[in-house]
């Protein structure tokens, strides 16, 4: 076997230089994934170290959902896939969730989605139209005390523009935002009369631009409605702050 790693010499940070060094390796694909690390016994000659060095930093490396350590197995480089990076954005979205995520979340929702809502009006399909009209259908006959299902479906009319707009970069990125819609939405909206209303209406309009490939109309529309959102959050927070 090629020699794959050389000796570490500075015993300082011992098992975070090993878990470094394992990582570049999988990042430069000298270790695709699913393939088979060396032995214990053959890495901590490879680096000249001891098992306890090796083993903190292979305990790093599972944790992080780089290597998965089988029993009796081996250790193989984990098949890393686009689940598990929206999994670690959606965790740390739930840590951090609080008034100034929701803020920034509105202000990223701004700079991005008009211009996904243009691109989406340009791309979509019939199939992808009939599926955002059901979904504001379904928004209107929602029965006004289910606020779950009611916040879903406007995550799925988000989602459904996203999906409409063909950009698989656009609409991996966008993912773990429109998870948060439905806890935004009972933040945000909660106990505010009418406010059910206005959201048909934005989505009618968004739609109707959508169905006439108006770009231009389609983000407008998008743009006004998240608008409306933020103002909508800062009054609340405001009102929030004064009591």
């Amino acid at each position: 076997m090629s020699i794959l790693f050389s000796p570490i010499k500075d015993s300082q940070t011992l098992s975070q230089k090993i878990e470094r060094k394992i990582e570049q390796a999988i990042r430069d694909k000298q270790l695709p994934a699913g393939s088979k690390l060396p032995t214990e016994h053959e890495l901590c000659k490879m680096f000249a170290v001891s098992r306890t060095a090796l083993r903190e930093a292979l305990r790093r490396l599972s944790a992080r959902g780089l290597v998965d350590i089988k029993k009796g197995s081996g250790m193989y480089v984990s098949d890393y896939n686009i689940k598990d990076a929206i999994s670690s954005l959606l965790l740390y979205y739930d840590l951090k969730f609080d008034n100034n995520l929701i803020l920034h979340i509105n202000q990223a929702r701004l700079m991005f989605e008009p211009e996904i809502t243009k691109l989406a009006a340009i791309n979509r399909s019939k199939k992808s139209l009939a599926e955002i009209r059901k979904s504001i259908d379904d928004l209107i006959s929602c029965h006004p005390d289910h606020i779950q299902a009611e916040a879903d479906l406007i995550n799925l009319f988000h989602a459904k523009i996203t999906e409409s707009s063909g950009n698989s970069f656009v609409i991996i990125s966008m993912e773990p935002i429109f998870s948060l819609i439905p806890r935004m939405r009972n933040f945000i909206y909660a106990n505010i009369e009418g406010e059910r209303d206005v959201r048909v209406k934005f989505h009618e309009k968004i739609y109707s631009a959508l169905e006439a490939k108006d770009g231009d109309a389609a983000h407008a529309a998008m743009k006004e409605l998240i608008e409306h959102t933020n103002k909508t959050y800062i009054e609340k927070l405001q009102k929030y702050n004064k009591e």
